[in-house]
């Protein structure tokens, strides 16, 4: 049976965070939330959603093989998930006849993902109530040592990225000229794939694999939405997604759907309120 919630809210967040599940849960989601949410905003604007959603797909297979294997889930969270970034790293991504085939061979490193993800669930033979978390989320059973490994490989993250922060956004927005000025283009490409690799990793173990783009595209579309200065806009997006973390988390506590739908939802419900928001404004886009 769930737990009901009432009207006094200070009581009911007493209640939750009684319990030591949910105080991991909120920890994971905080530091989940927010590389997602600033790793997710450079991602829009390299222009990269394809790739980090090949890699949110990626993830399930690695967490499907680690437990298959008799190994935590968080272990080929990250094997797979950075794997498959070194991977889409080494794809060109422009021939010189001048057709595109990066798209073409992510896809069909997509498909295989999936395929081996499949198949690992079926050779555990617990794909129905083993599985359902890996794909759709969970914040039962985040433990300490759980919270420990997210807070340090995040926080290596995010120092990573900060310091390439102003080199990759001018590589983002222009490439050509950046390369000209003397900017390390392909280093930073490199690099920020392997961050990516590392936040869809992360926030697979909260959302699930298919619902990952909730905390990676959701904020930071909204903070694009509210905002153009790439400064302020980060700092939007990382609140959009924690509230959308720990709302999320609070109404999957007191309701029997998953937190995967529950952040999901609530992601949606921020991007649409900030377009409508725009538009009755009158401000252009």
């Amino acid at each position: 049976m769930n737990p009901s919630a009432s009207w006094n809210v200070v009581h009911d967040l007493q209640q939750m965070w009684s319990l030591p599940f949910m105080v991991n849960a909120y920890r994971a989601g905080s530091i989940v939330a927010l590389l997602a949410a600033l790793v997710g905003y450079f991602m829009i604007v390299r222009k990269q959603t394809f790739a980090g959603h090949t890699l949110s797909l990626v993830g399930f297979p690695g967490a499907a093989g680690a437990i298959w294997l008799g190994m935590s889930a968080v272990w080929g969270y990250f094997a797979f998930c950075v794997g498959a970034a070194l991977v889409i790293a080494a794809i060109p991504t422009q021939r010189a006849s001048g057709y595109h085939d990066e798209s073409a061979a992510i896809g069909t490193l997509q498909a295989f993902a999936l395929a081996c993800g499949f198949l690992f669930a079926s050779l555990y033979g617990g794909f129905a109530n083993g599985f359902n978390g890996l794909l759709f989320g969970s914040f039962v059973g985040v433990t300490d040592a759980q919270v420990v490994v997210l807070l340090v490989v995040g926080a290596a993250a995010l120092v990573i990225v900060s310091a390439m922060a102003r080199p990759l956004l001018f590589a983002s927005v222009d490439p050509d000229v950046a390369r000209a000025r003397g900017v390390p283009v392909r280093l930073l490409s490199v690099t920020f794939l392997v961050v990516l690799g590392v936040a869809v990793a992360e926030a697979s173990q909260i959302t699930g694999s298919l619902l990952v783009f909730a905390l990676l595209v959701a904020p930071a579309a909204t903070a694009q939405i509210v905002t153009a200065r790439p400064l302020l806009g980060l700092g939007v997006s990382i609140a959009v997604g924690i509230a959308i973390t720990w709302l999320g988390l609070g109404l999957a506590y007191y309701s029997t759907y998953p937190v995967g739908f529950w952040i999901t939802s609530v992601a949606f419900g921020a991007f649409v309120a900030a377009r409508i928001t725009r538009h009755v404004a009158g401000v252009a886009p």
